[in-house]
């Protein structure tokens, strides 16, 4: 049965992550929450996760011709430097501070989103 709960997570994951919205803003609290997996670990799996779900989202991005070729490099570098930094941080602190962190991020991202639907409304 504990299985069919894994499942519902990734699809949860997969199809936030279709959209666009990163399915880790609801694998990484449900396997840290709801299933007592640690916050590195829930991390861990949500960026292995990632790897086929970005491969499928970036085909149908590419068949609709959504991708702007141009501004690759500029996104990716920069990306790239920043995940290096990442890990080692992330390696460096404990599970509940970065649990802590990711929770900080989300609500600053809530907050973020809420207020350009508001912009937007107008």
């Amino acid at each position: 049965m504990e299985f069919v709960l894994y499942i519902v997570a990734g699809l949860l994951g997969g199809v936030l992550g279709g959209m666009g919205m990163g399915g880790g803003t609801v694998l990484i609290p449900l396997l840290n929450i709801f299933y007592g997996v640690g916050q590195h670990t829930a991390q861990a799996v949500n960026l292995v996760s990632f790897i086929p779900m970005a491969i499928v989202a970036l085909i149908f991005h590419l068949k609709n011709k959504l991708v702007e070729f141009d501004k690759i490099l500029l996104i990716a570098v920069p990306g790239i430097f920043a995940c290096i930094l990442g890990c080692y941080i992330a390696r460096a602190i404990t599970g509940d501070l970065l649990r802590r962190c990711f929770g900080g991020f989300l609500i600053l991202l809530s907050a973020f989103q809420l207020v350009l639907q508001f912009k937007n409304a107008e």
